[in-house]
Protein backbone atom coordinates (compact mmCIF):
# COMPACT_ATOMS: atom_id res chain seq x y z
CA UNK A 1 0.00 0.00 0.00
CA UNK A 2 1.70 3.06 -1.40
CA UNK A 3 1.59 6.81 0.53
CA UNK A 4 -0.78 8.00 -1.92
CA UNK A 5 -3.30 5.69 -1.34
CA UNK A 6 -2.74 6.06 2.57
CA UNK A 7 -3.41 9.98 2.25
CA UNK A 8 -6.61 9.11 -0.35
CA UNK A 9 -8.00 6.73 2.44
CA UNK A 10 -6.95 9.25 5.11
CA UNK A 11 -9.07 12.03 3.27
CA UNK A 12 -11.95 10.47 2.70
CA UNK A 13 -12.88 9.22 5.85
CA UNK A 14 -11.36 11.74 7.98
CA UNK A 15 -11.50 15.52 6.23
CA UNK A 16 -13.75 14.62 3.22
CA UNK A 17 -16.64 15.68 5.74
CA UNK A 18 -18.60 12.66 5.02
CA UNK A 19 -19.82 10.96 8.21
CA UNK A 20 -20.28 7.59 6.94
CA UNK A 21 -16.57 7.44 5.68
CA UNK A 22 -15.36 8.68 9.02
CA UNK A 23 -17.60 6.44 10.91
CA UNK A 24 -16.07 3.26 8.84
CA UNK A 25 -12.75 4.91 9.32
CA UNK A 26 -12.84 4.83 13.39
CA UNK A 27 -14.30 1.50 12.96
CA UNK A 28 -11.24 0.03 11.08
CA UNK A 29 -8.37 2.58 12.85
CA UNK A 30 -9.80 1.25 16.16
CA UNK A 31 -9.76 -2.79 15.11
CA UNK A 32 -6.26 -2.20 13.74
CA UNK A 33 -4.58 -0.68 16.42
CA UNK A 34 -6.07 -3.41 19.52
CA UNK A 35 -5.03 -5.76 16.09
CA UNK A 36 -1.44 -4.49 15.93
CA UNK A 37 -1.34 -4.32 19.85
CA UNK A 38 -2.40 -7.73 20.69
CA UNK A 39 0.12 -9.01 18.12
CA UNK A 40 2.69 -6.90 19.50
CA UNK A 41 2.07 -8.84 22.91
CA UNK A 42 2.58 -11.99 21.21
CA UNK A 43 5.43 -11.27 19.71
CA UNK A 44 7.43 -10.40 22.66
CA UNK A 45 6.18 -12.75 24.94
CA UNK A 46 3.63 -10.26 27.05
CA UNK A 47 0.60 -12.03 26.46
CA UNK A 48 -2.50 -9.91 25.23
CA UNK A 49 -3.45 -8.06 28.65
CA UNK A 50 -2.81 -4.34 26.85
CA UNK A 51 -5.04 -5.08 24.06
CA UNK A 52 -7.60 -6.81 26.62
CA UNK A 53 -7.83 -3.89 29.10
CA UNK A 54 -8.41 -0.81 25.67
CA UNK A 55 -11.38 -3.30 24.47
CA UNK A 56 -12.80 -3.29 28.17
CA UNK A 57 -12.20 0.45 28.64
CA UNK A 58 -14.42 0.91 25.40
CA UNK A 59 -16.80 -1.90 25.36
CA UNK A 60 -19.79 -1.46 27.48
CA UNK A 61 -20.91 -4.04 30.32
CA UNK A 62 -24.10 -5.01 31.46
CA UNK A 63 -23.77 -4.36 35.04
CA UNK A 64 -24.91 -0.97 35.56
CA UNK A 65 -22.55 -0.44 38.69
CA UNK A 66 -19.09 -1.27 36.34
CA UNK A 67 -21.17 1.10 33.84
CA UNK A 68 -21.48 4.25 36.48
CA UNK A 69 -17.66 4.18 36.56
CA UNK A 70 -17.55 3.75 32.67
CA UNK A 71 -20.45 6.10 31.46
CA UNK A 72 -18.49 6.52 27.59
CA UNK A 73 -18.78 2.92 26.80
CA UNK A 74 -22.38 3.59 26.26
CA UNK A 75 -20.88 5.68 22.72
CA UNK A 76 -17.37 3.55 22.41
CA UNK A 77 -18.95 0.11 22.51
CA UNK A 78 -20.34 0.90 18.67
CA UNK A 79 -17.02 1.32 17.37
CA UNK A 80 -14.73 -1.97 18.40
CA UNK A 81 -15.17 -4.79 17.32
CA UNK A 82 -12.82 -8.09 17.82
CA UNK A 83 -13.38 -10.41 15.23
CA UNK A 84 -12.63 -9.95 11.23
CA UNK A 85 -15.71 -11.23 10.05
CA UNK A 86 -17.48 -8.69 12.71
CA UNK A 87 -16.24 -5.95 11.64
CA UNK A 88 -15.90 -7.09 7.88
CA UNK A 89 -20.04 -7.63 8.19
CA UNK A 90 -21.29 -4.76 9.79
CA UNK A 91 -19.30 -2.35 7.89
CA UNK A 92 -20.09 -3.68 4.55
CA UNK A 93 -23.86 -3.03 5.75
CA UNK A 94 -22.97 0.41 6.85
CA UNK A 95 -21.40 1.02 3.79
CA UNK A 96 -24.48 -0.57 1.28
CA UNK A 97 -26.93 0.84 3.25
CA UNK A 98 -25.17 4.29 4.61
CA UNK A 99 -24.66 5.37 0.27
CA UNK A 100 -28.45 4.91 -0.17
CA UNK A 101 -29.40 6.68 2.99
CA UNK A 102 -27.45 9.42 1.74
CA UNK A 103 -29.35 9.56 -1.37
CA UNK A 104 -32.14 10.90 0.05
CA UNK A 105 -31.50 12.24 3.30
CA UNK A 106 -28.50 14.52 5.21
CA UNK A 107 -25.70 13.99 6.61
CA UNK A 108 -26.55 15.10 10.25
CA UNK A 109 -29.64 12.88 9.97
CA UNK A 110 -27.16 9.97 9.03
CA UNK A 111 -25.22 10.42 12.21
CA UNK A 112 -27.86 11.18 14.25
CA UNK A 113 -29.56 7.48 13.00
CA UNK A 114 -26.34 5.73 13.71
CA UNK A 115 -25.05 6.81 17.02
CA UNK A 116 -28.75 7.09 18.26
CA UNK A 117 -29.09 3.34 17.17
CA UNK A 118 -26.53 2.30 18.74
CA UNK A 119 -27.41 4.17 21.96
CA UNK A 120 -31.16 2.94 21.63
CA UNK A 121 -29.48 -0.64 21.01
CA UNK A 122 -27.05 -0.39 24.40
CA UNK A 123 -30.35 1.01 26.57
CA UNK A 124 -32.07 -2.12 25.38
CA UNK A 125 -30.06 -4.42 26.12
CA UNK A 126 -29.25 -2.99 29.63
CA UNK A 127 -32.92 -2.91 29.99
CA UNK A 128 -32.80 -6.90 29.67
CA UNK A 129 -29.71 -7.91 31.43
CA UNK A 130 -30.87 -5.98 34.42
CA UNK A 131 -34.92 -7.19 34.82
CA UNK A 132 -35.15 -10.41 32.37
CA UNK A 133 -34.54 -13.60 34.63
CA UNK A 134 -33.04 -15.29 31.48
CA UNK A 135 -30.43 -12.66 31.22
CA UNK A 136 -30.09 -10.89 35.00
CA UNK A 137 -27.41 -13.83 36.42
CA UNK A 138 -25.35 -12.89 33.09
CA UNK A 139 -25.20 -9.29 33.92
CA UNK A 140 -22.00 -9.31 36.17
CA UNK A 141 -19.75 -10.94 33.33
CA UNK A 142 -21.25 -9.38 29.90
CA UNK A 143 -20.45 -6.61 27.91
CA UNK A 144 -21.92 -5.62 24.33
CA UNK A 145 -19.15 -4.38 21.74
CA UNK A 146 -19.36 -3.57 18.31
CA UNK A 147 -21.64 -1.82 15.77
CA UNK A 148 -23.97 -3.55 14.74
CA UNK A 149 -27.36 -1.93 16.79
CA UNK A 150 -26.17 1.14 14.86
CA UNK A 151 -25.19 -0.52 11.51
CA UNK A 152 -29.31 -2.20 12.23
CA UNK A 153 -30.45 1.29 12.24
CA UNK A 154 -28.83 2.68 9.76
CA UNK A 155 -30.45 -0.48 7.63
CA UNK A 156 -34.04 -0.29 8.86
CA UNK A 157 -34.40 3.23 8.52
CA UNK A 158 -33.61 2.90 5.29
CA UNK A 159 -36.22 0.42 3.96
CA UNK A 160 -38.45 1.85 6.37
CA UNK A 161 -38.00 5.15 4.02
CA UNK A 162 -37.60 3.25 0.80
CA UNK A 163 -39.46 0.26 0.85
CA UNK A 164 -39.24 -0.70 -2.64
CA UNK A 165 -35.70 0.10 -3.09
CA UNK A 166 -34.06 -3.20 -4.81
CA UNK A 167 -30.33 -4.16 -4.24
CA UNK A 168 -29.33 -7.60 -5.75
CA UNK A 169 -27.80 -10.07 -3.19
CA UNK A 170 -25.39 -12.66 -4.45
CA UNK A 171 -27.67 -16.16 -4.44
CA UNK A 172 -30.34 -14.15 -3.80
CA UNK A 173 -31.02 -12.15 -7.17
CA UNK A 174 -32.97 -8.77 -6.35
CA UNK A 175 -34.27 -7.97 -2.82
CA UNK A 176 -36.77 -5.01 -2.01
CA UNK A 177 -35.14 -3.39 0.98
CA UNK A 178 -38.75 -3.92 2.80
CA UNK A 179 -38.08 -7.72 2.78
CA UNK A 180 -34.83 -7.37 3.89
CA UNK A 181 -34.77 -5.79 6.44
CA UNK A 182 -37.55 -8.01 7.84
CA UNK A 183 -35.59 -10.85 7.53
CA UNK A 184 -32.52 -8.90 9.31
CA UNK A 185 -34.94 -8.33 12.08
CA UNK A 186 -36.79 -11.09 12.41
CA UNK A 187 -33.15 -13.53 12.71
CA UNK A 188 -32.30 -11.14 15.23
CA UNK A 189 -35.75 -12.31 17.36
CA UNK A 190 -34.91 -15.42 16.99
CA UNK A 191 -30.40 -14.81 18.03
CA UNK A 192 -32.14 -13.78 21.56
CA UNK A 193 -32.16 -17.71 22.00
CA UNK A 194 -28.97 -18.28 20.45
CA UNK A 195 -25.38 -17.81 21.64
CA UNK A 196 -25.39 -13.89 21.43
CA UNK A 197 -28.56 -13.03 22.53
CA UNK A 198 -27.21 -9.65 24.41
CA UNK A 199 -26.23 -8.97 20.30
CA UNK A 200 -29.34 -9.52 19.04
CA UNK A 201 -31.36 -7.14 21.18
CA UNK A 202 -28.57 -4.41 20.84
CA UNK A 203 -29.89 -5.21 16.93
CA UNK A 204 -33.28 -4.59 18.10
CA UNK A 205 -32.96 -1.79 19.80
CA UNK A 206 -31.09 -0.48 16.64
CA UNK A 207 -33.80 -1.51 14.79
CA UNK A 208 -36.67 0.45 16.74
CA UNK A 209 -34.72 3.67 16.43
CA UNK A 210 -34.31 3.55 12.41
CA UNK A 211 -37.94 2.89 12.12
CA UNK A 212 -39.42 5.45 14.91
CA UNK A 213 -36.75 8.10 13.33
CA UNK A 214 -38.28 7.69 9.50
CA UNK A 215 -42.01 7.69 10.94
CA UNK A 216 -41.25 10.59 12.73
CA UNK A 217 -40.03 12.23 9.55
CA UNK A 218 -42.53 11.88 7.39
CA UNK A 219 -44.60 13.11 10.47
CA UNK A 220 -42.35 16.03 9.78
CA UNK A 221 -40.73 15.63 13.10
CA UNK A 222 -37.16 15.41 12.47
CA UNK A 223 -35.45 14.25 15.20
CA UNK A 224 -32.39 14.51 14.64
CA UNK A 225 -32.61 18.00 14.47
CA UNK A 226 -30.61 18.17 18.33
CA UNK A 227 -27.82 18.09 16.80
CA UNK A 228 -28.24 21.04 15.08
CA UNK A 229 -26.38 23.93 16.19
CA UNK A 230 -28.13 26.57 17.31
CA UNK A 231 -27.66 30.22 15.28
CA UNK A 232 -26.83 33.20 17.44
CA UNK A 233 -29.66 36.53 17.46
CA UNK A 234 -28.46 38.50 15.04
CA UNK A 235 -30.21 41.42 13.52
CA UNK A 236 -30.41 41.05 9.65
CA UNK A 237 -32.51 43.07 6.75
CA UNK A 238 -36.17 42.58 5.85
CA UNK A 239 -34.92 40.47 2.96
CA UNK A 240 -34.21 37.39 5.02
CA UNK A 241 -37.90 37.00 5.37
CA UNK A 242 -37.92 35.37 1.48
CA UNK A 243 -35.47 33.41 2.45
CA UNK A 244 -37.04 32.26 6.08
CA UNK A 245 -40.36 31.48 3.56
CA UNK A 246 -38.28 29.88 0.58
CA UNK A 247 -36.12 27.49 3.04
CA UNK A 248 -39.64 26.41 4.87
CA UNK A 249 -41.83 25.94 1.26
CA UNK A 250 -38.49 23.47 0.40
CA UNK A 251 -38.87 21.68 3.79
CA UNK A 252 -42.41 21.09 3.15
CA UNK A 253 -41.78 20.07 -0.42
CA UNK A 254 -39.32 17.59 0.91
CA UNK A 255 -41.98 16.44 3.57
CA UNK A 256 -43.96 15.25 0.46
CA UNK A 257 -41.88 13.60 -1.01
CA UNK A 258 -40.56 11.67 1.40
CA UNK A 259 -44.71 10.89 2.18
CA UNK A 260 -45.02 9.87 -0.98
CA UNK A 261 -42.25 7.57 -1.32
CA UNK A 262 -43.44 6.08 2.49
CA UNK A 263 -46.40 5.47 0.55
CA UNK A 264 -45.48 4.61 -3.19
CA UNK A 265 -42.35 3.17 -3.32
CA UNK A 266 -38.81 5.73 -4.59
CA UNK A 267 -39.90 5.09 -8.14
CA UNK A 268 -43.71 6.75 -8.43
CA UNK A 269 -41.37 9.90 -8.07
CA UNK A 270 -41.19 12.50 -10.71
CA UNK A 271 -37.74 13.45 -12.27
CA UNK A 272 -38.14 17.31 -10.56
CA UNK A 273 -38.92 15.28 -7.42
CA UNK A 274 -35.90 12.91 -7.45
CA UNK A 275 -34.08 15.89 -8.06
CA UNK A 276 -35.40 17.70 -5.35
CA UNK A 277 -34.58 15.30 -2.84
CA UNK A 278 -30.92 14.63 -4.43
CA UNK A 279 -30.35 18.38 -3.79
CA UNK A 280 -32.13 18.36 -0.39
CA UNK A 281 -29.62 15.35 0.45
CA UNK A 282 -26.71 17.32 -0.12
CA UNK A 283 -27.22 20.62 1.88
Amino acid sequence: MNKNLLNELYFKAFRSGNPLYLFIGINILVFLLIGLITVAGFLFGVGTSTADWISRQLSMPANLETLAYKPWTIITYMFLQRDVLHILFNLLWLYWMGMIFLDFLNKRQFIFTYLAGGITGALLYLLAYNTLPAFTGLAQNSILLGSSASVMAVVIATATLVPDFTIRLLLFGTVRLKYLAIAYFVLDIIGMGGGNPGGSIAHIGGAILGFVFIKQLNSGRDLSKILKKRSRLKVVQNKSNTRSETIHTDQETIDKILDKISKSGYDSLNKAEKEALFKASKK
